[in-house]
């Protein structure tokens, strides 16, 4: 099947731009490049290896480096990295460098879709070897661990850090897992893992896919060793081989179920490593990290274990379904509503139930399914009064306060502990759709101040929000002087 699949993409490749048929360009560029000598040809091919493949654009004296890495070799060389325009030459003008960011790119998107066919044999597994042949060299290991290490002269140093297991995961070869365990089994005084850990922004939604973001820090003092490192990056094959050889971690699962890896939770938990229900120094446990990702099936292997503690709450209170209806998770709702011991209507330490942040958040099929509970009080204030139908109003999510608005156990006019009401929270908002909804309820007071006087057309006039005040004034709010006040 997979040669009809490349066949089709290069003719796709030859309709496009006005049918100049790039790929049979291509195609006689790579022949060009292969002519060259050998050792002119295989780093052309190599070069456009990495800037085809790569999680992240490669600057130019780190391809340079990436090139000088001899496989298998405990020794780094930096004098064998070719010069870039050597290289630019090399490829036959495939790549070019910005010189501005010293970025290496391909010379159209093009030739990325063309050199994803079948010119590199499993360029993934070839650039997780030589980022860890990298890793594991003299020059590499003889760094500090610590944050004062000398690292500028090793520009490949950080991509090799942060991307080898990514590369790893999406080709894991023989020698690319000897590789791995010779840099995992003294990971902790690595300074590799300094370097992957302060990159990696802790509660990025979506978990760790390439993008990085740091927000640790520089002190990463938190236990993280060679099977939290596996679990991280989801490579199953080394995390069932540390396993094996009785290897003890902080909380791999933790990091499987925040990266979204089904396979490697389902591992750790048939063999019952860690505590599934660990909180870590954010008080974040494996099932939250999970929901707040957004990974369902990784959520859905948790809870199928049954040791998942499925109303376990962070350190603010905040429980599993509280997380799912503020991401608008709606099957992962649906399915902890069936748990044992779950509580539609429970707080956290502020007062917000699962409700409060779906509607906050605007998210209509959660607000309707959280409403279907016979327990879910939809009109429920938090400590400081708000309720979801206030939340809804300031969020300008009309759809929700509508919803909300045809209980009739909701009031329309009821104020939060500031004396505010729906309606200033969504004129604060400059909601007009919203204020306008609110306006039509018998009950909904236009001229209701807060507690410091100040009333919905007041706020409207400061905040200069002139359809809103309009909007108020054709509903019978008045100013001040008409009042009489």
């Amino acid at each position: 099947m997979r040669e009809p699949t490349i066949h089709r993409r290069r003719e796709r490749l030859n309709k496009t731009t006005d049918g100049l048929g790039w790929a049979d360009a291509y195609g006689s560029t790579i022949e060009r490049i292969k002519a060259q000598d050998e050792g002119k040809s295989g780093l052309g091919l190599a070069a456009l290896m990495w800037v085809s493949h790569v999680e992240r654009q490669l600057r130019a004296d780190e391809l340079c480096h990436a090139l000088a890495v001899e496989l298998g070799s405990k020794d780094f060389n930096a004098g064998n990295a070719p010069s870039i325009s050597i290289l630019v030459g090399y490829c036959q003008g495939l790549i070019t460098v910005d010189e501005e960011t010293s970025i290496v790119r391909l010379v159209h998107p093009t030739v990325k879709e063309y050199l994803s066919t079948d010119i590199f044999s499993k360029p993934h597994s070839a650039m997780a070897e030589i980022c860890l042949t990298y890793l594991n060299s003299e020059q590499v290991k003889a760094l500090s661990a610590h944050p004062s290490a000398m690292i500028h002269d090793k520009p490949f140093l950080e991509y090799c850090s942060v991307y080898w297991g990514i590369h790893a995961r999406q080709g894991f070869s023989d020698n690319a897992r000897s590789l791995a365990l010779e840099l995992l089994r003294e990971y902790e005084g690595h300074i590799s893992r300094k370097l992957l850990l302060e990159r990696v922004k802790y509660l990025d939604r979506g978990g760790y896919g390439g993008k990085i973001d740091g927000d640790l820090g520089s002190d990463i003092s938190f236990p993280f060793n060679g099977l939290d490192c596996a679990s991280f990056f989801g490579i199953v094959e080394l995390v069932n081989t540390f396993i094996r050889m009785g290897t003890q971690a902080y909380s791999p699962l933790k990091w499987a179920a925040r990266n979204g890896h089904e396979e490697v939770a389902e591992t750790l938990l048939d063999w019952r490593v860690g505590d599934p229900n660990h909180r870590d120094y954010f008080e974040m446990t494996p099932l939250l990290y999970a929901i707040w990702c957004g990974h369902e099936q990784v959520i859905k292997t948790l809870l199928r274990s049954q040791v998942v503690d499925p109303n376990i709450q962070d350190g603010c209170g905040k429980n599993p379904l509280s997380y799912a209806a503020q991401g608008g998770l709606e099957e992962v709702v649906k399915i902890l509503l069936q748990q044992r011991g779950v509580d539609p209507n429970a707080h956290d330490n502020s007062g917000n139930t699962p409700l409060s942040f779906a509607a906050r958040s605007g998210h209509v099929r959660v607000v309707e399914i959280l409403l279907g509970q016979n327990k879910v009080n939809p009109d429920k204030p938090n400590s400081n009064g708000q309720t979801p139908l206030s939340y809804a109003a300031s969020g300008g999510h009309g759809e929700v306060v509508k919803i909300l608005l045809g209980r009739k156990d909701v009031n329309p006019d009821g104020p939060d502990n500031d004396g505010r009401t729906p309606l200033m929270c969504a004129t604060s908002g400059g909601h007009e759709g919203v204020v306008k909804i609110l306006l039509g309820q018998e009950k909904v007071n236009p001229n209701k101040p807060d507690n410091d006087g100040q009333t919905p057309l007041m706020l409207a006039t400061r905040l200069d929000f002139h359809e809103v005040r309009t909007l108020l004034q054709s509903h019978g709010a008045e100013t001040p002087a008409q009042s009489g006040t």
